[in-house]
């Protein structure tokens, strides 16, 4: 294993350290707390958006601290759930008396320790509204889920309700929107490659040299097959094909298209994945009329890649275009 790292157990804990030291700007880092939050939160009369899972899929999510997103996050272990005292702390701390957005991957460890922290929330009179993302349409269940994995569509979504959020739009609103924009889009990744969490010491999975997998979580989760390695062409086919059809997306019809890498595939490769994807939509008068390209919900140095598709309509487009002031995105401002 060659990570550039001190002691493994400090990885979470240093990589929050240089984090708050490069964006003081932005954000705040409680180290006692394990929590990244707005530097100015609590914003008054604003409803806080809070999200938070398993350290090793950066930027996600601390890096969409700031204006227009989240107001915090919440980093547990590497691809570990944080625990309901971090995500309590951290309701506390965007709580503007608005209320609390928590959006949350479907993760059974997420979920379970957002609710925890949720009901003890409630008890400090803090109103709290929960938004669970489940857009991949790889597997049904698996080693982490009960029902669809959240993965593409979390960052699009915090985005997008982080721009409603700014102009003091009441709770209920705020996640109204963010249901849309879970049940509007929807995700599938590959690997070429494993990862190796750094306390383990070695590859989540094992892959041969001319194999790859389809369908892959963001913690290595095994997906719906492995195959010999394929073309660009060919893998993004496999991947956009079930998510058009589980979207049901039809001819006419506006898309942002979010062609993700996994931590260890350069941008080069990315393009390539986004102009089949491109020719693939454009051949069914799909219309891209938005899009992100690059490293945002990763896999440590995972190499591979996933496509989000998001059908969009006025508002999703208006939030999405929204200024946004974040360490990972910035526009508008």
């Amino acid at each position: 294993m060659k990570k550039l790292i001190n002691k493994v157990e400090d990885v979470v804990n240093d990589s929050l350290a240089g984090m708050g030291a490069a964006h003081a700007n932005l954000l705040r880092v409680d180290l006692e707390s394990q929590i990244v939050v707005r530097k100015n939160a609590p914003v008054q009369s604003k409803v806080g958006i809070l999200s938070g899972g398993g350290s090793g899929h950066e930027p996600m999510h601390g890096g969409y601290v700031g204006i227009g997103m989240l107001d915090a996050a919440c980093p547990g272990a590497i691809f570990t759930s944080p625990v309901p005292d971090q995500m309590l702390a951290a309701t506390r701390a965007v709580n503007g008396q608005a209320g609390v957005l928590h959006i949350i991957k479907n993760y059974t460890g997420d979920v379970l320790n957002f609710e925890m922290a949720a009901e003890l929330a409630e008890l400090d009179g803090i109103k709290i509204e929960s938004v669970v993302t489940n857009d991949d349409v790889a597997v049904q269940d698996s080693l982490y889920t009960a029902g669809r994995r959240g993965v593409g569509v979390t960052v699009l979504l915090e985005k997008i309700v982080g721009g409603l959020a700014e102009t003091g739009a009441p709770l209920e609103q705020v996640a109204a929107l963010a249901r849309k924009v879970n049940s509007h889009g929807r995700s599938m990744g590959m690997a070429l490659t494993a990862c190796t969490v750094p306390a383990a010491g070695e590859p989540t999975f094992d892959l041969s040299e001319d194999e790859m997998e389809i369908g892959i979580g963001i913690h290595g989760e095994p997906g719906r097959r492995r195959l010999k390695l394929a073309s660009a062409a060919q893998i993004t086919e496999m991947l956009a094909t079930p998510i058009i059809e589980d979207l049901e997306l039809k001819a006419g019809e506006q898309v942002l298209a979010f062609v993700n890498g996994m931590g260890g595939t350069p941008l080069i490769e990315l393009y390539i994945i986004y102009d089949s994807l491109n020719r693939i939509l454009t051949g069914k008068n799909i219309r891209i009329v938005r899009n992100l390209i690059g490293n945002y919900i990763t896999s440590l140095e995972m190499a591979g890649c996933s496509i989000t598709l998001l059908r969009l309509d006025d508002e999703i487009t208006r939030y999405w275009d929204a200024p946004v002031y974040t360490p990972a995105l910035r526009w508008g401002m």
